[in-house]
């Protein structure tokens, strides 16, 4: 860990959070993409660019271990985008150097890896049942892939939605089964675009959605949205890399409010997750590090 919340905690998170741990660091972690938490044992899986592609944390800080060498071999990890944990406790991967959905042990032995009919899968979230949702940003589409990981054998892969643009970032709400999904736009020029964030509900109907520009409209800054999840209550939280910020947008009966949970610390916010004991998790690819902070 490089540090304990401090005297700044406070001030860290204005919404009732404090800082209390800071685990990696450069060397510790390198470029890293994703985080998720177990929700059984409460240890948290990195996805990150160094030569172990993912890092596991103890619950108080300390590394429990390293796997996902990159290599040929089937169940090496090429380049990965984002990482979730099921509730019976396996660390699901998504693979963009090889466009796959690969599946381990905390132990870091390869248990399935799924390759057909992605063209570049990213995001991901783990539903209670031990279903994963995951987006391919190329195709547009978001998936429903269920699996018994124990044997390794895969019983399904369904698409559930289509036409989407560029779909990243995903979660699923452990409660009701809304889904929230952050689509990336393009723009013509140097500009990088602007971001989208729909909601749907558990059969898959829209709910609500809301571009940049219409949040642009109703709050004070312009928001680029890279990472998304549900809190305990049901409401959508965003990482913003404009603002460096991370902000409430509320439930998706009301969405979108504005509630900035989190608005220093933080360098380039990209991963966002939630422990069971309800700390709010958060990946800082610029600093290389996680960052957990919980109610003061």
């Amino acid at each position: 860990a490089l540090g304990r919340g401090g005297g700044g905690a406070a001030a860290a998170a204005p919404a009732g959070l404090g800082l209390r741990l800071c685990l990696g660091g450069w060397g510790s972690l390198v470029n890293p993409t994703g985080v998720a938490a177990c929700p059984g044992s409460g240890r948290l899986a990195v996805a990150h660019d160094g030569k172990k592609r993912i890092h596991v944390f103890g619950p108080s800080g300390f590394c429990l271990g390293r796997f996902g060498e990159r290599g040929p071999a089937s169940n090496d990890i090429k380049y990965p985008l984002d990482v979730t944990v099921t509730s019976d406790g396996h660390v699901v991967v998504t693979d963009g150097g090889d466009c796959s959905v690969k599946a381990f042990d905390f132990d870091g032995r390869g248990v399935l890896a799924v390759r057909e009919g992605f063209c570049l899968p990213w995001g991901l979230d783990a539903t209670p049942k031990s279903e994963v949702i995951l987006t391919d940003s190329e195709a547009g589409a978001l998936y429903r892939l269920a699996a018994d990981f124990q044997r390794g054998e895969l019983k399904k892969c369904q698409m559930i939605r289509s036409r989407l643009v560029s779909p990243r970032a995903v979660a699923v709400c452990q409660t009701s089964g809304a889904v929230v999904v952050v689509e990336h736009l393009k723009a013509p020029g140097p500009s990088k675009g602007s971001t989208r964030v729909k909601i749907f509900s558990a059969e898959m109907d829209l709910i609500g959605q809301m571009d940049s520009f219409g949040l642009n409209l109703v709050f004070p800054s312009r928001i680029y949205a890279t990472a998304v999840a549900f809190d305990k209550e049901g409401r959508v939280i965003v990482t913003d890399v404009c603002s460096q910020a991370v902000i409430c947008l509320g439930k998706p009966e009301e969405f979108p409010i504005f509630n900035p949970l989190i608005s220093h610390g933080l360098s380039y916010p990209v991963g966002l997750t939630y422990t069971t004991n309800n700390s709010l998790v958060v990946l800082d690819s610029g600093d290389h590090s996680v960052k957990v902070y919980s109610s003061t």
